[in-house]
This record gives C-alpha cells, structure tokens and sequence, in this order.
C-alpha cells in the first residue's frame, strides 16, 4: 500500500478556485511533514476554461510531477472527460454526484468513483463558492489525512474575510470529510500520514527570487504586469513598506527599464521583471542600460510566443532573445537556476554581478518554475549572511583624495570606479545614449570609439570569474547524457534515476550559468559523453545551437517540447525510447 506517495489533480473551470484550493491544500500537505512539487495549468481567462493543478506528494523531496494521477478531484464533469485518460489503476475520482458522466468513459476501467453531495453540502453550510473546500476535504478523507491540518489552513486562509466566513468553511470541509468517509465503493490504497519534519516553506520560483532580491539590497522594481513574471511585482509590493522598497506599476515596458536605468544611476540597486513580449519592449532601454554601463537586473520568465502565444504556459524559447536583444554590442551577463533555493541565491548573485562588472543581468525563468509551487526547508534561505559587493563603489572620501574623476575611465577590465552624482563636488558627470569620451562627453572619434566598445565588451570575459560550471548528476561514465538548463533538472534527474534502475545506463549535465558560458567547464564534464541528448522546452534547440556556437560540442540527439507544458520524467522517457 503506497504510504505518503501519490499524485493528486484538482479541476475545474476558471473561477471555481482550483489553484487557490491546491495551494491550501499543499500547505496542509507541508505541515503535515510532506514534500509536494505543484504545477498549476490554467487559461488566460478570468472565468471559463478548464483549469486544473497537480500536486505531487512525497517523504523525500519531490523534483518534478508526474503524468499519471493516483486522485482526480473533479469539480465538473469535464475534468474526468479531459482526464481520464491519465488515472493509475485503482484510481479514485472525487466529484459532485448532481454532475453527469457518461457510463461509457468509465466503463471497463478500474477506477474508485466517489460520488459526494458536494454543491449541497457547500450550499447547506455555507455558499456554493465553497465547493472546492468540500472537494479537498473529501480528499483528505480518503486518503485518511487528518481533517486538523485543513482546518489550521482554513482558519489562516480565510481570517481576513472574517470569523464567518472561516466557520462556514470549517462546517462545510468537516461536512464533506463525514461524507466521504463512508462513500469509497472498496479501500483506496494510497494513504497520507503525517510526519515529524522540519519546518518548510512551500514557495515558487517567483517568491524565491523576490525575497533573494530583497535580502540583496533592491530598492527599486519597475513593471508592467505579464504573466507569469508579476507575482514577482506583486511579492515585492507586499513587503515594499518594511523592507524600503519602491515598486512602480508602470505606464509600459519601456518606461520601466527606463526607470530603472534612472534608479541605477541614482545609486540604488533596481530590478525590472518581465516575460518575453515585455522584455522586446524594453529592449531600447536595455541598450541604453549598455552603453551608460548601468547595473540592472532583469527577471526574464519565459511563455511560449510569439506575439501573445500561450499566455500562461511554459517554454523555454527566450535564450537567442535575451542573448542577443538590443541594438549594437554590449555585454550581458545570463543565469538560468533550476530550483527555488537557487532562484533565491541567483538573485543575490545577479545583483553582486552587475554592479561588479556595470552591466546588465539577465536572469532566465519559465512558468513552471515561476508559477509551480515546492516545499523547501525553511533554513535553505539564508538570509542572514548575505554579501553584497558593489563593485569598484567610490564614496565621498574616495572622491576627495582624487585629482579629478572620470566615469567612464578606461581599464584594464573594463569596469570603471563609479560615484554617485552630486555626491561630492567632483562627482559631476554626463550620461548620455550617445558614444562618449571618458568623462561623459559626446564624441564621433574613431579612436575613441573604438577604445570605448572594447571597453564595454572586457567586462564579459572579467565577468568570467564569477561564472560557474554545470551541476553533474548520475555515473560519470553512462552511455548517455543529457544536457539541459533551466526548469527541467528535476524531471531529467528522475529520469536519470529511473533508467539506472532500469539497466540503462545515463547522466546529467545541467546548465545553470549560460552568458559568458563555462566552455571549458562544460567540455571538462562532457569529455566522457558517448552520446549527448540536449533536453528544452523550445522548437529550435537554442541551447544545443549555443553549446556548438561557443564551445563546439555538438548533440548527438535533442529532445524538444514546445507544446506549452513542462517536462516530466514520464515524458522524458517515452520520448528517448527509454
């Protein structure tokens, strides 16, 4: 009997409170000792579509979901006509019993089909709108989940719309678990019990790199809401107030880098998050950032496109943009991390760089990362011992000891000191979109020009000393190796683990530092490969074009998916013949 691993799915349409019913059910999944990994999938609609979430659980942490369910909780009929076909053997089916299935897509299968009266008792103890609490209670029911750790989320979730409104919850999850206790037709085999663990946050890729910028010392955020980069916006609003913090919610895209170009120079730490038709948008900006060698940081959560594509599904399809947007040549630096933890440690990182080195850093995300939910160990966060480098920062008393100061002064490694205008009587200086001399000044000299641009691009192989190889998973010498970046290293290291135990033989080399990228790092962990399988979430293999490109390895195989969903170790292993 399967203890504390299953998968659950929770559907419905747009506004019956799919996602906000599995985060509150992931949390008491959380607090009950248990590792979970949940990826919601939802239209672009406010109301209408279906919309569900999958929510994998486990006692170890939990890299990926899965494709297959253990427990559909279907808050219409449609769910189970769209889902079916998904459902393990011995699966059981939660749904309202006023809800019509047709006897032909069940017929044959060996499935537990739980009808509850749902709606009714949501109605008699509450409202209708409450439907999903029964639904999620009748889960914990059959899965002998204590009802206490849905009640403590009810009673937090709720506690703002009042006391009467968290009653009429209680009344009807405790309703709907009585019901479901005596409603399975036969046992249903996998079971929930609860652990003694540490205490665990459950967090999006998203939360996580907002509070790393926080911790790093971000003033200043710029955006234009787009999914699925404005939670983001949103975290970063919530705690503006405590942590000193201004956040706009601009006009347009272009006036957000902009700002943020402003802020910078301004001397505070400025962030700028976005999806890929908002980043194409703040592309003029972000070539002015490049030539006044502005520090920025640029959250780039990646949709399928183009144009408005899929708005809120996945890709990784924004690597050749964020490596080659913006007018002329200047030097940007691409991180890519691959969990939330990371998320959080890359957000300091790309701060720390781009001031170090005056250049602009582009930090890569998807919607499954940005949108999915993990459970992480609450002191996986370090927040206490942060370090924040500036980079060649002059203060006041630098200044004072100095004969004259030159912003853009031309070095060795192509940072110049910087001061923050107005600080100091030498601290006086142009900033310009035009080509400049060092101190500011426009100018159309050749020579100078051409110092200026070799300037500009040392800071890239400067900034090499900051950049890191790829993370090894799995035997050295397997038979093959995929290589990837990004969201997917959960679901690849599953895979990995999977085809070892199956008799196969297959590693992993992910990708988490991508501009400047490690070459020989990369060919150190590859020179072994016999067979090199790049695994994204794109149609033109991006990251196999840049691993030829820039340190001439080429893939034996890709292994794309463009479909607007995430990986799965599933998917993976069908789709390699493993």
């Amino acid at each position: 009997m399967p203890i504390n691993d299953m998968t659950f799915r929770i559907g419905g349409e747009a506004g019956q409170g799919v996602e906000s019913g599995a985060a509150g059910f992931a949390k008491a999944l959380a607090r009950s000792g248990l590792h979970l990994c949940g990826i919601p999938d939802y239209y672009s609609r406010i109301r209408g579509g279906h919309n569900f979430f999958t929510i994998r659980v486990g006692e170890e942490p939990v890299p990926a979901t899965r494709d297959h369910v253990d427990l559909l909780i279907a808050l219409t009929a449609e769910t189970v006509t769209r889902h079916v076909e998904a459902l393990s053997p011995g699966a059981a089916v939660i749904i309202d019993d006023q809800q019509p299935l047709e006897d032909a897509l069940l017929e044959g299968r060996d499935l537990n089909l739980v009808r509850l009266p749902l709606l009714e008792i949501a109605k008699g103890e509450g409202n209708e709108v409450m439907v999903n609490t029964a639904a999620l209670a009748a889960a914990a029911a059959i899965t002998e989940l204590p009802l206490d750790a849905v009640m403590d989320v009810i009673a937090e979730n709720f506690a703002k719309k009042g006391d009467k409104v968290v009653e009429a919850n209680r009344r009807v999850a405790e309703a709907a678990f009585d019901a479901a206790l005596g409603a399975l037709e036969r046992p249903f085999p996998w079971k929930l019990q609860p652990l003694d663990a540490p205490q665990r946050v459950v967090i999006s890729a998203n939360q996580a790199f907002a509070m790393g910028a926080l911790v790093a010392g971000c003033q200043f955020v710029a955006g234009y809401p787009m999914t699925p980069a404005t939670s983001v916006l949103e975290y970063m609003a919530t705690h503006a107030e405590e942590w000193g913090l201004v956040v706009k919610h601009t006009e347009s895209e272009i006036a957000a880098i902009n700002m943020c170009v402003g802020a910078a120079n301004a001397g505070v730490r400025a962030m700028a998050p976005t999806s890929g038709g908002g980043f194409d948008l703040m592309t003029e900006g972000l070539s002015l950032a490049g030539m006044t060698e502005t520090p920025l940081v640029i959250y780039l959560a990646g949709r399928p496109g183009p144009a408005t594509g899929l708005a809120t599904r996945t890709a990784q399809a924004d690597l050749f943009l964020a490596m080659h947007a913006g007018h002329g040549e200047f030097p940007r630096v691409i991180l890519a991390p691959h969990t939330p933890q990371a998320f959080f440690e890359a957000a300091i990182r790309a701060f720390n760089i781009a001031e170090r080195y005056q250049l602009q850093v582009i930090v890569l995300s998807d919607q499954y990362a940005a949108s999915g939910i993990w459970t992480v160990d609450a002191d996986a966060f370090d927040v206490e011992h942060v370090l924040v480098d500036r980079g060649k920062w002059l203060a006041a008393e630098d200044l004072a000891s100095m004969e004259s100061y030159q912003r853009y002064a031309i070095t060795e490694d192509g940072v110049s000191p910087r001061a923050i205008a107005g600080i100091d009587p030498k601290a006086v200086y142009l900033t310009t979109g035009n080509e400049h001399r060092e101190d500011g000044h426009i100018t159309e000299d050749p020579a100078i020009t051409t110092a200026m641009t070799g300037k500009r691009l040392r800071k890239l192989e400067a900034a090499r000393a900051d950049i890191g190889g790829p993370i090894c998973y799995g035997p050295k010498d397997a038979a093959m190796t995929f290589v990837s970046w990004g969201s997917t290293y959960g679901a690849l290291s599953e895979a990995v683990d999977a085809l070892n135990r199956g008799g196969d033989s297959a590693n992993l080399v992910h990708l988490v530092d991508l501009v400047p990228l490690p070459s020989d790092l990369v060919r150190e962990a590859l020179a072994s490969s016999k067979k090199i399988i790049v695994v994204e979430g794109n149609a033109q293999g991006q990251l196999a074009q840049h691993l030829w490109t820039e340190a001439g390895i080429r893939a034996d195989e890709t292994l794309k998916r463009y479909d607007g969903r995430g990986f799965t170790a599933d998917y993976i292993l069908e789709n390699i013949g493993g």
